[in-house]
């Protein structure tokens, strides 16, 4: 039976991408540290099949549940593509727990991995606000500016060169060559 963290071990927060769920005390790996809770909808019946909302947690082709009730605090808890809790999904008994897969620290958000379909439905077209994903495009955009500066410091030396060598030849033109190749002054 794995532990169970304490109502005190997290806390609604400011994120990154709006409201999240932090911690206040370590939570170490394998601890179940929230329930996601909600009313169970039944996709057979068509009432509950058109509820629309981003707190639906499938739990198989049949049930969901509804966590946009606001006690469940379990809905504040945001994607991540490295996540450090994992959801721990119990269709029988109509239960969903999320558990931790790594240690966390206080004051780190909890996250866990949405899924392929939610992804691709809400978070792709936006594109993914994880810290993994954000730091994939932090490191791409200074890859891109480091190529634009090489690429405009080589055009710009070839500008030079290009100049360099017009001035030579502009030089040599001027060398006595201008007047017939008699240097001197001309005769009035």
């Amino acid at each position: 039976m794995p532990a169970i963290a304490s109502s005190k071990s997290y806390r609604v927060g400011r994120s990154r991408t709006g409201l999240g769920l932090f911690a206040t005390m370590p939570i170490k790996k394998g601890t179940r540290i929230i329930r996601y809770f909600g009313p169970i909808l039944d996709s057979r019946i068509p009432a509950h099949d058109e509820i629309e909302n981003k707190y639906l947690f499938e739990l198989n082709n049949r049930w969901t549940i509804d966590g946009s009730v606001r006690k469940n605090l379990a809905r504040y808890i945001n994607h991540s593509c490295r996540p450090n809790a994992e959801s721990d999904v119990r269709p029988r008994e109509r239960k969903v727990f999320i558990r931790a897969i790594r240690n966390i620290e206080p004051g780190d958000e909890i996250n866990y991995d949405y899924g392929t379909d939610y992804f691709k439905a809400y978070l792709k077209p936006i594109g993914c606000k994880c810290d993994s994903c954000e730091k994939k495009r932090k490191k791409l955009r200074a890859e891109a500016r480091a190529e634009r500066a090489k690429v405009k410091a080589r055009a710009e030396r070839k500008a030079l060169k290009a100049g360099a060598k017009g001035a030579a030849a502009k030089k040599k033109k001027l060398n006595g060559k201008h007047f017939g190749g008699k240097v001197g002054r001309a005769k009035a």
